[in-house]
């Protein structure tokens, strides 16, 4: 019997609620309460991972009578100001019904115990105790890319390789020792790379296309990297190890990645390069992975 693929989403990653954020950043709680009471009614339009979590629920149109997959809110608000994403998600008719709202605290304490496989949230400092607890975890940016894409319903994910889907093994060197150093490592190093945070995410990914496979599969994967001959090699070894296929792997040698997720039409792009996300945010919605020796400080 097959698991569930389970993405937790928070709030403001989930809906657009830069308005009555910005009520509750400059004027308090209570304020913000306030406003979200009184607008419970009004529809809040789709944030950044909308899209996202709508192509993920429709994957379970390819399963009878079950739900192969499920997305769960995570939100930082009471259940009372939290009338109104609810009221939005019936509204976008989102198959969402399991949700925790934690009244100001942080919900990633509930990852674990709700079998969360991804977590993705506006919240840079939920996002990296996420991590710490070993769930894939990232931190939606702000896009200028067009989110909705109409009878589109071909789920495309794009991961960035070192830091994300690996350890940072290999980066430590590049970064203590310089390219030259970095590519002599890739050489004559024979043992696989390790797993980084968003390995197990991947596996899961490749389950459901592995049991999609005899039907037109809804999700698509890519690998966008920096890498390029010769340190391509241990990358594709090391995914044959884990039995893992991805569909595209791209390594650009360093090349700007943007015009390359445009191309592969990514729903969502991780990688744990701010500079990297921040550019890519320009073309397709993206997500910063904030794990490894490039994130500290």
């Amino acid at each position: 019997m097959n698991s569930k693929l389970v993405v937790g989403i928070s709030s403001r990653a989930l809906f657009d609620l830069s308005e009555s954020h910005e009520i509750f950043q400059n004027d308090g709680v209570e304020a913000y309460r306030k406003y979200q009471i009184k607008n419970e009614d009004q529809i809040l339009v789709p944030g950044e991972a909308f899209n996202l979590v709508n192509k993920i629920l429709k994957i379970n149109d390819f399963y009878e009578n079950k739900d192969r997959v499920e997305v769960i809110l995570l939100s930082r608000n009471t259940a009372d100001t939290g009338l109104r994403i609810f009221n939005s998600i019936e509204s976008h008719e989102l198959n969402i019904s399991r949700a925790v709202f934690c009244g100001g605290e942080s919900p990633y304490k509930y990852v674990k115990a709700f079998g969360v496989d991804l977590f993705l949230s506006s919240s840079k400092d939920d996002v990296k105790m996420a991590i710490q607890n070993s769930v894939a975890s990232a931190r939606i940016i702000s896009s200028k890319s067009k989110k909705l894409s109409k009878g589109d319903t071909l789920l495309r994910i794009a991961f960035d390789g070192d830091s994300v889907i690996f350890s940072d093994e290999s980066e430590k060197i590049y970064a203590k020792e310089g390219l030259k150093a970095f590519l002599d490592n890739e050489r004559k190093q024979k043992s696989m790379l390790k797993a980084g945070p968003f390995k197990s995410f991947l596996v899961e990914l490749n389950k459901l296309q592995s049991e999609l496979s005899h039907v037109d599969c809804p999700i698509r994967t890519a690998l966008v990297t920096a890498r390029s001959a010769p340190s391509h090699k241990r990358v594709i070894k090391t995914l044959r190890n884990w039995g893992v296929r991805i569909d595209e792997s791209l390594f650009l040698g360093g090349m700007k990645k943007s015009e390359f997720l445009k191309s592969f039409k990514a729903d969502i792009f991780f990688d744990d390069q701010q500079n990297n996300i921040e550019d890519a945010s320009a073309k397709v919605t993206s997500a910063h992975v904030p794990f490894g020796i490039k994130n500290r400080k």
